[in-house]
Formats: C-alpha cells, sequence, structure tokens
C-alpha cells in the first residue's frame, strides 16, 4: 500500500511540474531572467523580430494559409489593424502594453488563451516578454530589415579591459565578451601565428625565413613585416582567386549533358592579376559585371566579364534555344543576388518572395540587366581567328600571342595557340518578360531593367545596362555590398562570418553576431577606397584575430560556438588547401603562376562512368598530365562540372554548377581514407623522406624525424610526440628490413624521380611522414 501512495505522489508530483512548464509559472524560469539587463532602447530587428519570427510567424506570418484570427506580425502595416475576430481590439498599441493583445497573451495564466499555444511546445521566457514590453511602451517602433539600411560607421565602444585592444576590432569585441562576464583568450605563439596567417593569405605554409622574421622581434613588428611580404606575394592572388571561383562557378567544361571542354582560364588568370594588384571591389566588380560597356573598354576590362559567362551550357543538338537562354540569364541574376548582394534572389523567379520584400517583378528588372547577350553556342573556331583581335561573334574574344604580348601579359599562354574566352557583349536588344510561374514559354508583363527599392532606388542619372547596374551595386549607399563582402573575407579568416549565412543577408539569414562591428567594417572598407589588403591587414592586426585558439573550460561552457569569438576559430583547411600544403611542405610545389588546367593523379576510370555515351568530346577519359604540371597549385586543377576532382570533393568543394559562397564543413571517414591512400600524399612524404635522408643522412632517427616533423608543422615536435614516432619509425624499420621488396615497391609510387636513397630506410621514414601528414593538426588551421 505503501508504494502504491509513493508511486502516487510521485506521478502528481510530475504532473504539477510538466504543468508549471506548460503555463510558465515555474519559479526557476523567472528566476533565471531576473538578473538580466533589459536594453536601453529595444531595438525591433535585433530583439523583438527574432521573438516574433521563432514564436509567432507560423500562424501570424507571411503564410495566408496558415495565418489565424486575421493577425498578421511580420508587416508593419498589418500588425496595428483591428483585429477581424475582435473587434474594436488590436493586437498591438502603441505605449500601452496592457491594452496590447498580444502582449497579453503571451504573459496570461489562462492555458487556453496563452500564446504560442500550449500544444505547439513553443514558450516565450521572462526576459523575452519584458522586451515585448517595453518595445511597446517606446512605441512599438518597427524598421526595415537591418541588411536594408545603410551601414553607419557606429562609436567604436569602450571597454575595461582596454590594455588587450589593438585596433577598433577588439573594441566591438571586448564589448561583447564583457557583457557576458568573459575575457579573450591569450595570445597565440608566434609558430601558430606566422602558420595561421600564411595560410590565411597565401594558401601556403610559411616558410622558414618567414618565420626567423616573425621570432626574432618583437610580435607587433614582426607580424605586421610577415603581412606585407604574404600580401605582396604572387601566391596571394592565387589564395583570393581560389575563394572567388566558387563565387563566379568557375569551371573547365560546359556542364549539362556532355560537359565539353571550355577554354575560360584566361579570365581565371585574370582574377589572380586583379587580387595581385589589388584592384579595388569596387572596380573588381564593375569590370566583371560591365567592362566591356565602360568607354574605351581594353580587352583586359572586357575579359573580366568572362564572370557573367561562367554557367553551364548545353552543347547538345535540338535544345530550345529560349528555354536554355532563359536558364543563363537566371544563372548570372542568381549569381549576382548570392555572390555580391548576398540575397536569396532566385526564390522571386517563380513568385514573390515568400519572406524578403523581393516581388517577382523586382526578379525580372534584375533579370533585364543580363538578358541581351547572344547565346547560340560556340560560333566560330580558334585557328579561324587566330589573327584578329576579337571573334566575329561578340560574345567571345581570342587571346593571340599579339594580344598577350601586348595587353594581356597575365595571361599564361603556350606560343603559338590562340585562345577563345566567352566574355559579354549587349548585341541582341530583347524584351523582358515576367515569366508566370518562373515558366520560361508562359510569358507575362514586360519589363525594364530597373533594381529592388527597397535595397536602394535605381537612380535616373544611371544607364538602364549593366554598366548602371554596377554602379549601383558599388554606391557607397547600397546597404549590402560591402557588407557582404567584408563578411565574406571574416568567414575566411575565421571560419564562419559575422553572419553565418553569408549567402543570405535576407529576412531568413543569421542576424550578425556583431552588428555595430560589421557596419564599422563595411563602411571603413569603403572610407579607404574598397582595398581588399587593406581590409584584410585590418583583421589581422587586431588582438581578435591574434588569440590562441585554445578553448577554456569556461569559454566552452559558456560559448560553444564561438559567436562572442572570446577565442581564435580552429577549422579543417579546404582540399585544395590541403594537397597544397603538402606538396609544399614536400618541395614538390611548382609555383608557376597562370596558364591552362592541369591534370594530377585521379583514380583510373571516372571520367568514362560519367560521360554522355557515345564517346562524345575531349572529356571522355582522364589522362594525367606528366612531369612538373603534375604538381601545380589546386587552384589549376582542371574542373570538370559532372566530376570535379575527387580528392576535392570529398573535402566539400561544390561542383560549380551554381554559385556558393559557403562551403559546407563535413568530417567523414572517407576523407582519412583519402589522406592515407591518395598517390600524391604517398609521393610527397617519399619526396620529403628521399630529401631529408639526402641533405641529414641518417645519424640518429630522432633528428630526422625532428627534420620532417617541424618541415610539416611549422613546430618542434613535443617529446612525448617525438617518443611516439620514433617508435613507430623503428617498428615500421624492422618490418621492412625483412621485407625490402615491399619497401622498394612503395617508394616506387609517383612519378617524381628518385634520389637514390636506401630503399628500406626511405620507406620508414615516408610513412612516417604520412603519419603527420594525416595528423589532424597538419590539415587544420589552429
Amino acid at each position: 500500500m505503501k508504494l502504491k501512495i509513493s508511486v502516487l505522489v510521485t506521478l502528481i508530483g510530475v504532473i504539477v511540474l510538466i504543468y508549471a512548464f506548460k503555463v510558465g509559472v515555474f519559479q526557476g524560469e523567472k528566476d533565471a531572467y531576473v538578473n538580466q539587463k533589459l536594453p536601453d532602447v529595444v531595438d525591433y530587428n535585433f530583439h523583438i523580430k527574432p521573438i516574433l519570427s521563432d514564436n509567432c510567424y507560423t500562424c501570424h506570418g507571411p503564410d495566408a494559409n496558415k495565418r489565424k484570427a486575421g493577425l498578421r506580425l511580420d508587416i508593419e502595416s498589418a500588425a496595428f489593424l483591428e483585429l477581424p475576430e475582435s473587434p474594436g481590439k488590436y493586437a498591438i498599441v502603441k505605449g500601452k502594453p496592457n491594452q496590447s493583445l498580444l502582449y497579453k497573451h503571451v504573459t496570461t495564466n489562462d492555458v487556453k488563451q496563452l500564446m504560442p499555444p500550449v500544444d505547439s511546445n513553443l514558450k516565450l521566457t521572462a526576459y523575452e516578454k519584458q522586451l515585448l514590453k517595453k518595445w511597446i511602451e517606446q512605441g512599438a517602433k518597427f524598421e526595415k530589415h537591418w541588411a536594408f539600411i545603410t551601414p553607419k560607421k557606429n562609436k567604436v565602444p569602450k571597454a575595461e579591459g582596454e590594455a588587450w585592444v589593438q585596433n577598433e576590432i577588439d573594441a566591438f569585441v571586448l564589448e561583447q565578451l564583457e557583457a557576458n562576464n568573459l575575457k579573450p583568450s591569450e595570445k597565440a605563439s608566434k609558430e601558430t601565428l606566422i602558420r595561421r596567417v600564411s595560410l590565411d593569405l597565401t594558401g601556403l605554409p610559411p616558410k622558414q625565413e618567414q618565420l626567423q622574421v616573425l621570432t626574432s622581434s618583437s610580435i607587433e613588428e614582426g607580424l605586421n613585416q610577415v603581412i606585407d611580404t604574404f600580401l605582396a606575394s604572387p601566391a596571394y592572388g592565387e589564395r583570393m582567386t581560389q575563394v572567388w571561383l566558387d563565387v563566379a562557378r568557375y569551371a573547365d567544361s560546359h556542364g549539362y549533358q556532355d560537359d565539353s571542354y571550355r577554354s575560360m582560364w584566361p579570365w581565371r588568370d585574370w582574377v589572380i592579376h586583379a587580387f595581385n594588384n589589388n584592384l579595388p571591389y569596387d572596380t573588381f566588380l564593375t569590370w566583371q559585371l560591365a567592362g566591356d560597356l565602360l568607354l574605351n573598354a581594353n580587352i583586359e576590362q572586357i575579359l573580366a566579364t568572362g564572370f557573367n559567362r561562367n554557367h553551364p551550357i548545353t552543347q547538345e543538338g535540338g535544345v530550345i534555344q529560349e528555354e536554355y537562354q532563359s536558364y543563363y540569364v537566371v544563372d548570372r541574376t542568381n549569381t549576382l543576388g548570392k555572390g555580391v548582394l548576398g540575397l536569396t534572389l532566385e526564390c522571386a523567379k517563380c513568385h514573390d518572395h515568400k519572406y524578403d520584400p523581393l516581388s517577382q517583378k523586382d526578379y525580372y528588372e534584375m533579370y533585364s540587366f543580363f538578358n541581351n547577350v547572344k547565346e547560340k553556342g560556340l560560333q566560330m573556331d580558334a585557328v579561324q581567328a587566330a589573327n584578329k583581335k576579337f571573334f566575329a561573334d561578340p560574345p567571345y574574344i581570342t587571346i593571340s600571342d599579339e594580344v598577350v604580348n601586348e595587353e594581356l601579359n597575365f595571361v599564361n599562354k603556350e606560343a603559338g595557340e590562340a585562345v577563345k574566352v566567352m566574355v559579354m557583349n549587349d548585341s541582341m536588344p530583347r524584351k523582358t518578360h515576367i515569366f508566370n510561374r518562373g515558366e520560361y514559354d508562359q510569358l507575362g508583363e514586360v519589363v525594364e531593367p530597373n533594381t529592388p527599392s527597397v535595397i536602394l532606388p535605381f537612380s535616373d542619372d544611371l544607364p538602364k545596362n549593366r554598366l548602371g547596374l554596377a554602379k549601383w551595386v558599388t554606391d557607397t549607399n547600397n546597404p549590402l555590398t560591402a557588407r557582404v563582402f567584408v563578411n565574406r573575407i571574416w568567414a575566411m579568416l575565421f571560419g564562419k562570418g559575422l553572419v553565418l549565412t553569408a549567402e543570405d543577408f535576407g529576412v531568413q539569414g543569421s542576424l550578425p553576431t556583431h552588428p555595430q562591428l560589421l557596419d564599422w567594417l563595411a563602411v571603413d572598407f569603403m572610407e579607404h577606397d574598397w582595398d581588399i589588403k587593406y581590409l584584410l591587414k585590418k583583421i589581422m592586426l587586431s588582438a581578435t584575430y591574434q588569440q590562441s585558439s585554445v578553448a577554456t573550460p569556461e569559454l566552452i561552457a559558456a560559448d560553444p560556438e564561438n559567436k562572442l569569438l572570446g577565442r581564435a576559430s580552429r577549422f579543417r583547411m579546404s582540399g585544395e588547401m590541403i594537397r597544397d600544403y603538402i606538396l609544399a611542405t614536400s618541395g614538390l610545389l611548382n609555383t608557376e603562376i597562370g596558364g591552362s588546367s592541369v591534370k594530377p593523379y585521379q583514380p583510373a576510370g571516372l571520367w568514362e562512368e560519367t560521360n554522355a555515351g557515345g564517346n562524345r568530346g575531349i572529356l571522355t577519359k582522364y589522362i594525367p598530365d606528366t612531369g612538373d604540371k603534375l604538381y601545380r597549385r589546386s587552384l589549376y586543377t582542371f574542373w570538370k562540372r559532372t566530376l570535379p576532382p575527387p580528392n576535392m570533393s570529398v573535402f566539400d568543394a561544390p561542383n560549380r554548377d551554381l554559385c556558393e559562397v559557403r562551403r559546407q564543413n563535413t568530417n567523414t571517414p572517407l576523407q582519412a581514407l583519402a589522406l592515407q591512400n591518395d598517390v600524391q600524399v604517398l609521393e610527397a612524404a617519399r619526396v620529403l623522406a628521399e630529401r631529408t635522408i639526402f641533405e641529414e643522412g641518417i645519424k640518429n632517427a630522432k633528428s630526422i624525424i625532428k627534420k620532417v616533423f617541424k618541415r610539416i608543422l611549422i613546430r618542434e615536435p613535443k617529446e612525448e610526440e617525438l617518443t611516439t614516432l620514433e617508435s613507430y619509425y623503428s617498428d615500421a624499420l624492422k618490418r621492412f628490413l625483412g621485407e625490402k621488396e615491399k619497401a622498394v615497391q612503395l617508394v616506387a609510387l609517383g612519378d617524381y624521380e628518385s634520389l637514390g636513397t636506401d630503399p628500406v630506410k626511405t620507406a620508414a621514414l615516408m610513412l612516417t611522414a604520412q603519419v603527420i601528414y594525416n595528423l589532424d593538426e597538419t590539415i587544420t588551421k589552429e
């Protein structure tokens, strides 16, 4: 009997607890927020809208089919209307929370009246309720979406830990850390910093002499010097270009079914040249969007417009030309939206955007800027046009020896060949219609070139063509362009942007973790003439960037995702950077700049499995290059859309059918297997082992292992690390002494000529180097 009573009491207690949680009267919930300070001024975008979006929009948002009680809270004009089901009552009454049904329903103790409903499993915290109350008291002011408001250079805050602050960036970061009772991390070691800066600016490990510059001087003086050195390096342009190629959906093949060859690599060489010459970002964009429309445009400016032609193009016979014409223009429009403006414009292709204030008409007005290019496939053979500066068909140009010598000396072209590159030319003015339901053959209203006024009205002084569009995009009053680029640079350096959704600054995107910092950087960037190198150096000289990535238990508990930037971010390098890092540390890397794409090692038979059948075209079978071409930077690896380089795809590289601004970052067993078995990695380990033995001899195992370790990780090994590796080396050496033929077979991997060192010792050291190449630290930016 006592047992039954005990069980009954327990059940009643559970029921009471569940009820208390549901109605929001559980005392702990109130106590948890009682000491959280409300802001002096409640901001709609950053305080109120997230509450409404997470808890209210499902039933009172943009979806008319799901809307209840006739109440819509996502737009100002509807939120203040009289409620159709409650005459004389309003959801929001400015200055009067107790008369506002919104506030009354989220604070009531009546379960039947409580909002959000109990069965939704949503509930506002006490702090959120107080925010709503104060917002209504302050006039319930709605605002445009934060990203559509022109950024302002906010006053730099002052914080208690001023000694840590090295520039304005740190002041904004420290303000938020201190508000959350947190402290920044200590400065990273000199070895970690030089490696971090080198990877960020060149995509390659630092050289020993660069490490000595940092270690032989004060960290401030040395870091300033090495940053300048890296920014002046040709490898800097290659590093920046690697990031831009995903945005520009660059590939060496056309895509679609046949996926045949195209020669867009001179445009890629131009991008490298532009970054190395520090072309201002506004100019960089203008040339790519509309270089052909500039007054007295030169061939370099016209070449830059290849950006707009990087999209997939069908080579199949019998297609409906008008259909594919629409696909290409849609791609250019969407690329501008995602890659430059940080917007999901494509969501307005078939109907008005469900969340952002973008209509279908807005979409096709933007579309019309790109709708005047003649798209009829390949019109002229390169040999026929070898002596002409321009092709007869305007969307293509020829780059001959003469053009390279006189105007495009940055294009690394083999002598005697004429290279054809697709570019822009508005040679065929066309009417643009709204496509009903997004269907190319369902023509609706005719529209003229224009831009969404919610972002920035299109000035009457601008020409209604791509040049006018470029000027609109780079207008300092455009609220998106500078913010989006600054955020992308931040993501490149920190692993994720101040706005996590780098591709979406719209209503459904993430809020910035440090909105005032983002705006300050965006305005500062424009004030310094859109200078990309200035922006990079500014961020790198901050104490925020220079922190250690070692996370303390306090930081992990309080900020596990490192949104407050209390430590440096630690994340895996891209597939391209991993391969380049391995080539560079082994001494194999061919540092030639530019030129046609190359074909390094790749598993046999993959291209044959993906071709269209009938062995059509020159890309049906993968034939690897030989010699130094095998060791070019990954930037130059041939990119076939239907099968991108597998050693990069396995590390989350996109196929580049579409614009991508944020790669996924996965961790899979396949990645580890690729690093263990890729011929390129094994060959690099073999070459590094041979060179170390050749240069140092084998005085003792510990000495040569230390050399290999430092060559790869840019630091001295710890004693326990050295002991483990020495044991591994000894075991491998014993095994190969008994199986010499296997050692000979192992060191024969790869095309690079052997130095003739002892195969047994080389094989043992080769496997030791391979272990180091497979370490998490090796493939991670610390």
